[in-house]
């Protein structure tokens, strides 16, 4: 996005040279010497039936300055577990966690035992596992992470969103990236249409809210792109279901100081899968996604002391309705001077569909307002089970030396 602007709590660094990839990645080989990378890439098996993922190995191959690389792979039997030990062959660096193999299902079993629960199946779970594989091998100062269903994936990407972390000069801790999702026509509904008008709907119930500001400072609030300082992974907890991204940011403004946080503009344009709306099915697509936003969102706010009664849900979906309906109007200008088509009636729909979403969160909310609990920090599992990390390297290392069939659950 051409501009300079800075706006709201959060430093945005903005990509006004899109030519500089050779720079940075010369810089981002020194600074790795100091502050050394990991990357995490959480996966399903799925998703290494795509040409996504064969363009994002494509692209890795000539990074040289990543120390490692972690492939968490979710939902993969013994076969397709070899086929991605296959798939990254080439690279020295790369580690793949089965996350179906016996070895990590016991580990988790003990966690379970331990009252130190890593939640349910999802991508929460799986990032969380690969912080304690960096932290445990405690080589990496920096671990950055990213989807695995980029269509359009650059290394650019990398480069950018490692940067600001990298670079012992700046002094930043978290930063996120962030960028424009745009066809022949606009998409990311979630964040255009659900959660900014959501989010600026709370701004106008509650009043100084500071963890409000620091949301609504972000462009895209929802997006799998972010790279942190190692010690910031040891310390925070995040949610194992779609709240992750909401659950991350609640996180980092616990934990870290906003003056140590930016965004980073990564491309002009980003391509991924785009999910179901699932407008009569509150179980998958964005309509589970946007309850499982809301309930991160309520639960944070309460932590912060803000009080949310039934009565303040109810204005609040009539707001959020106002407001979503405003925000509509407002892309359908922006779609018009771009000449890209515009689907009122789909917008207005998704609309619809996320109210009855922000009305069943508030009411799971209201009756659990703990709900289910977050994944536990590290130092809380070590505190805890001091081996654990030791535990978590063998099981790593055993899957990779014996045959799959011998390591699957």
């Amino acid at each position: 996005m051409g501009d300079f602007y800075q706006t709201g709590m959060v430093t945005t660094l903005h990509r006004l040279n899109p030519d500089g990839l050779p720079r940075l990645e010369a810089e981002l080989e020194e600074f790795a010497e100091q502050n050394p990378i990991g990357l995490v890439l959480p996966a399903l098996y799925s998703e290494f039936e795509t040409s996504a993922m064969i363009r994002i190995r494509a692209e890795l191959a000539r990074v040289r300055y990543l120390r490692r690389i972690v492939v968490v792979l979710g939902r993969a039997n013994a076969r397709q577990y070899e086929h991605v030990r296959e798939f990254f062959k080439d690279f020295s660096n790369v580690t793949i966690l089965w996350v179906d193999s016996e070895r990590t299902q016991a580990l988790f079993r003990m966690l379970e035992d331990a009252n130190l629960s890593a939640g349910p199946d999802g991508k929460g779970r799986s990032c969380w596992l690969a912080y304690g594989y960096l932290l445990a091998r405690g080589d990496c100062n920096v671990i950055a992470l990213h989807d695995c269903d980029i269509l359009n994936y650059d290394r650019r990407m990398l480069a950018r969103l490692c940067y600001p972390v990298a670079n012992p000069n700046l002094g930043f801790e978290f930063c996120k990236g962030y960028y424009a999702r745009t066809t022949d026509r606009m998409h990311g509904r979630a964040t255009r249409l659900f959660i900014t008008p959501l989010i600026r709907a709370l701004k106008g119930m509650v009043s100084g809210a500071p963890f409000l500001e620091f949301l609504d400072s972000f462009r895209y609030a929802l997006a799998g792109e972010f790279a942190m300082k190692a010690k910031l992974a040891r310390v925070n907890r995040i949610p194992g279901d779609w709240g992750l991204e909401v659950g991350v940011l609640a996180e980092v403004f616990r934990n870290c100081s906003t003056a140590r946080v930016c965004q980073v503009d990564l491309a002009d344009n980003y391509e991924h899968k785009h999910q179901s709306l699932s407008e009569n099915d509150p179980t998958k697509g964005l309509r589970r996604m946007t309850v499982d936003i809301s309930k991160s969102l309520f639960r944070t706010m309460a932590g912060e002391g803000i009080v949310l009664t039934r009565d303040h849900f109810r204005s609040l979906q009539v707001r959020y309705v106002r407001l979503a309906e405003d925000t509509i109007d407002r892309y359908y200008a922006d779609a018009l001077l771009n000449g890209l088509c515009f689907d009122r009636h789909a917008e207005e729909l998704a609309v619809a569909t996320f109210a009855k979403s922000l009305q069943e969160a508030a009411e799971e909310f209201c009756e659990d307002p703990l709900g289910r609990p977050l994944i536990p920090s590290w130092n809380r599992v070590l505190s805890a089970i001091p081996e654990f990390f030791d535990l978590l390297l063998e099981a790593a290392a055993e899957d990779t030396a014996a045959p799959a069939e011998a390591c699957a659950a």
